[in-house]
């Protein structure tokens, strides 16, 4: 069930999106200049965070990789612990099955390992076990999908599902007055709809329309999954035979959207596509897409960053109050052909 590796750091890999370029700053501009501010600070604020430190042992239990956000996830936990000669990471098998997940931190548990990042399949579900890895003196970092109560977690990194709305949404209106669209029709292609991270894209992606009094007047909601995708997308072209703006809430079933498109001939529209894939990426480059809002995977990464921290006893020092924070929510940046180069990097495979 488990795979044990004891890492090397390697060279530097281009910096992950989010709390990363915070942590990976070091403290050494922030040192005290004298001996009684030193004395003042929390032990281990003023320190390189990036120098080897004292070794810890952080498992990792994440999803299955049967999409491509979600193996980017698990590949950024593994590789950002790979950086680091003083972690011990423990992967467990991916999984969509609670029961297993939990098992393998009950395992995590027994081997009195000193952090936990978890991408729980069902934050509910996971809450117990990860309130049980708490009290054993285990350091929780939950990612992605929150915990149902704020004892299971020492701290939560977040995308920002209402932002991602929100920063499609505002570019949609931007596009609006760009392009002088007097009576423009917006369409949006949701993901799960029973999932509150779909129905805050929703809201955020209306909210943000208000600011140029628009609405959206064709929907549909898919799977996440490219079949999925193309399915709805067909759905929606043929109850829609002008488009002018379509936000699409995921890029991996965007590839089926994009089949469904090229099949029915239909490229009138600015295309919005929504969590930052590399082929998303790639189209924007080619001409075929408007642009992509980033949900980034680098969470896992920014996980196993703040659990070293927490593990070694360290702070955060570019903070006034240098604790690591319980909460940190990352940015929902828009890419698009001015800035698709510098983010192409960090795209996922879909």
């Amino acid at each position: 069930m488990f795979r044990t590796t004891v890492t090397s750091r390697p060279a530097r890999l281009l910096a992950a999106a989010g709390v990363l370029g915070l942590l990976a700053t070091g403290c050494t501009s922030n040192t005290p200049e004298s001996d009684d501010a030193a004395s003042s600070a929390p032990a281990g604020a003023a320190s390189d965070n990036d120098a080897p430190g004292e070794k810890v042992t952080i498992g990792f239990s994440g999803p299955a990789a049967d999409h491509g956000w979600l193996a980017a996830i698990n590949k950024s936990a593994q590789d950002e612990a790979a950086k680091y000669s003083d972690i011990d990471f423990k992967a467990a098998e991916g999984t969509n099955d609670p029961s297993l997940q939990i098992s393998q931190i009950e395992t995590f548990i027994n081997d009195k390992v000193d952090a936990i990042v978890l991408l729980p399949t069902d934050g509910a579900a996971l809450t117990e076990v990860a309130t049980k890895a708490m009290q054993a003196g285990i350091t929780v970092v939950n990612v992605d999908r929150e915990f149902s109560s704020p004892f299971a977690a020492r701290t939560t990194v977040l995308g920002d599902n209402y932002g991602m709305g929100v920063s499609a949404g505002t570019y949609a209106c931007r596009l609006v007055e760009s392009k002088n669209l007097t009576d423009p029709v917006i369409a949006e292609i949701a993901g799960i709809d029973s999932l509150p991270l779909t129905q805050d894209r929703s809201k955020g992606f209306a909210d943000a329309l208000k600011a140029c009094n628009q609405t959206v007047d064709n929907r549909v909601a898919a799977q996440f999954t490219v079949e999925s995708g193309e399915e709805e997308a067909s759905n929606l072209l043929q109850a829609a035979p002008k488009i002018d703006i379509l936000w699409n809430h995921d890029d991996d079933q965007g590839v089926g959207v994009m089949a469904a498109l090229e099949n029915a001939n239909r490229d009138e529209m600015a295309f919005i596509g929504g969590a930052g894939s590399a082929n998303a990426m790639r189209w924007i480059q080619e001409g075929k897409m408007e642009a992509t809002v980033l949900y980034p995977p680098t969470q896992a990464a920014d996980g196993i960053r703040l659990a070293r921290l927490l593990a070694q006893g360290k702070g955060m020092s570019d903070l006034v109050q240098p604790a690591v924070p319980r909460r940190v929510v990352l940015d929902a940046p828009v890419v698009n052909k001015d800035n698709v180069e510098e983010y192409l990097p960090l795209g996922f495979e879909s």
